[in-house]
């Protein structure tokens, strides 16, 4: 499969990649290289992933990263109570308990992620979400999963892959991840969609609403980026607001700034940017023109 058949691929199964997206993804897979997906959050970093296990039909396993995550959310742990009770059933003689037990056997062991990616006996696609979010010393302990496809259990020794994952990584930019980290992955920074693929990206997904609601609402959203807002919206945050506007069978884009107030709460998702587009920052956008009411507002609050 090269880069075009994944393109194509993807999109059957509801995903719209631009070119540089699928040849990266085709690297990937064929050198055997984790990917690094860099990028804003709500740009679709994560469904990348799932497009791809999806298209490939293999089970995707994630890794939600997070502050002070640690070997035994990610990797494995052993089954405390299950080794307690072969403890109890070895001292008063149970029948089924044996002479001589290992408790660190791997009917003890509990995988987590990382262990059951590399450990499935189909390849699977492994998904470390948000992988800035955990410290550096997680980070490193990822360099030999992601270099040699193995983990170390310090009661069985080295636990080599059964198969090889596609490995996905994804980052929203709150801390600089180290070279070294890097240096083993392919990079792609997801960029939030041109007008044309994000209207292609909301007909495949809401195929039963107007064309013309999508690409008036979609074009909003766009000049609602160039605010000076502390919450970007994004993909997501765009179908949502579609969506709704749907779901209140509209056709087209209401000229009234009211009736889109009414729904901003689908886009907007702090106080600040709620307050700052008013009834006027709207019917500026409305209008096509970036709104002087929320630059001056922004400023204001800039140097506040």
């Amino acid at each position: 499969m090269d880069a075009n058949a994944i393109s194509v691929g993807l999109k059957s199964v509801g995903y719209i990649p631009d070119d540089s997206l699928s040849t990266t993804l085709w690297l990937s897979t064929v050198l055997e290289r984790p990917l690094l997906l860099e990028g804003d959050a709500g740009v679709g970093k994560t469904s990348v992933a799932a497009a791809f296990a999806n298209l490939y039909g293999r089970p995707l396993i994630r890794l939600q990263c997070y502050e002070g995550l640690d070997l035994q959310q990610a990797v494995y742990e052993w089954n405390y109570s299950r080794q307690l009770l072969e403890i109890r059933m070895h001292e008063i003689g149970t029948a089924g308990s044996t002479a001589t037990f290992d408790l660190f056997d791997r009917t003890f062991l509990l995988q987590r992620p990382l262990l059951q990616a590399i450990l499935s006996p189909q390849p699977a696609v492994l998904l470390i979400d948000e992988v800035d979010r955990a410290d550096e010393a997680f980070e490193a302990y990822l360099l030999e999963v992601l270099s040699d496809f193995q983990v170390s259990i310090p009661e069985l020794g080295t636990v080599t892959a059964t198969t090889i994952p596609q490995v996905i990584l994804t980052s929203n930019g709150t801390r600089d991840l180290s070279d070294a980290l890097r240096r083993r992955c392919l990079y792609h920074y997801l960029d939030y969609p041109s007008l044309a693929r994000e209207m292609e990206i909301i007909k495949c997904a809401l195929p039963n609403a107007e064309s013309r609601l999508i690409e008036s609402a979609v074009a909003f959203v766009h000049k609602l980026r160039k605010e000076d807002l502390n919450k970007i919206p994004g993909i997501a945050e765009t179908l949502d607001w579609i969506r709704a506007l749907h779901k209140l069978q509209l056709r087209d884009l209401p000229d009234d700034p009211e009736m889109i107030l009414q729904t901003m709460s689908c886009l907007l998702k702090t106080k600040s940017d709620s307050w700052q587009m008013g009834r006027e920052a709207v019917a500026q956008l409305l209008g096509g023109g970036r709104s002087e009411h929320t630059s001056g507002v922004a400023a204001h609050m800039k140097s506040a």
